[in-house]
């Protein structure tokens, strides 16, 4: 069984989140966890239950660290769902989302920062039926602000299957409302299935070139690196590693499909939409192994 561990006088408690994928919103403590203490309280000075013990990060492997703990809120959902209803249920928007960088945001025309990029959605989905399009950005949900995938992926998950959502999203620089009714998450629905001899684009360095050799996406391509069969762009054979797009995690195998929204089909509609861009960031939607993606490449002065 494990040990209550307090929050003690003189430690402190902040607010983390994990990237992985799940539902995690842990609260931050230095106060010393023990091996065995997951499932444990983290209580305040006051005596107030504040979370359950988790995980800890230990260079020493003993209780010094920086201890995590589930947020008691979450866990109270968490139990109060499996009493009355023997599961849990969370609901899904149904879109793959980024979350917003400097580069992106200059790229958008964002004033600042935050939010996160939808850069696919899936086809019947709540956000899908609500008219949620690739390329928007969401800055908030049912009047939050919306700071990362953590925040959104917790906001949606919590509101629970049914409930309707306002988002506030960012599209073609325009802020605008949309009202979804969220589904309920199926773990056995694969959310990133979303509708959606190579040539060189040079390594010189004129302001055009990305650092890239292409090939126009074929059928008998699209297969082999696992793409929607609707897919069209460049496949990237050969990444220089000197080069712009080798800075921004391009890799051999992406699908180059739109740079700063514009559908690329060759390698002068690739040099082109990016030399338009010489000045700003430009945004390019990439297919890696059936998933969409955005990255950002930096001007060649920049």
């Amino acid at each position: 069984m494990a040990t209550p561990t307090p929050l003690r006088s003189g430690t402190s408690c902040s607010r983390s989140a994990t990237g992985d994928g799940s539902y995690e919103d842990f609260l931050q403590t230095d106060a010393p966890i023990n091996h065995g203490n997951s499932g444990g309280a983290l209580v305040s000075t006051k005596g107030e239950l504040v979370g359950i013990n988790s995980q800890i990060l230990s260079e020493s492997g003993g209780n010094i660290g920086i201890g995590f703990a589930i947020p008691v809120n979450m866990a109270k959902s968490v139990m109060e769902q499996l009493r009355t209803k023997g599961k849990v249920t969370r609901s899904q928007l149904g879109v793959t989302v980024q979350n917003v960088s400097s580069e992106m945001a200059s790229n958008l025309g964002l004033e600042q920062t935050g939010g996160v990029i939808v850069s696919s959605v899936t086809s019947g989905s709540a956000a899908d039926r609500a008219g949620v399009k690739q390329g928007d950005v969401i800055e908030s949900f049912n009047g939050q602000h919306v700071t990362d995938i953590n925040t959104l992926r917790n906001r949606v998950a919590e509101a629970g299957p049914g409930a309707t959502a306002d988002l506030v999203i960012v599209r073609d620089g325009a802020e605008q409302h949309v009202s979804v009714k969220l589904d309920e998450a199926n773990p056995g629905r694969n959310v990133k299935n979303a509708r959606p001899g190579g040539e060189s684009d040079s390594t010189s360095d004129d302001k055009a070139a990305l650092g890239v050799s292409v090939a126009p996406l074929t059928p008998e391509l699209a297969q082999r690196l696992g793409a929607p069969k609707d897919a069209s762009g460049l496949v990237v054979q050969d990444v220089n590693p000197d080069g712009r797009a080798a800075d921004a995690g391009i890799q051999q195998g992406d699908i180059i499909q739109s740079v700063n929204r514009q559908p690329v089909k060759t390698v002068d509609d690739l040099r082109s939409a990016i030399k338009k861009m010489s000045d700003k960031p430009a945004l390019l939607l990439i297919n890696r192994q059936g998933n969409n993606l955005f990255v950002t490449v930096k001007p060649a002065n920049g």
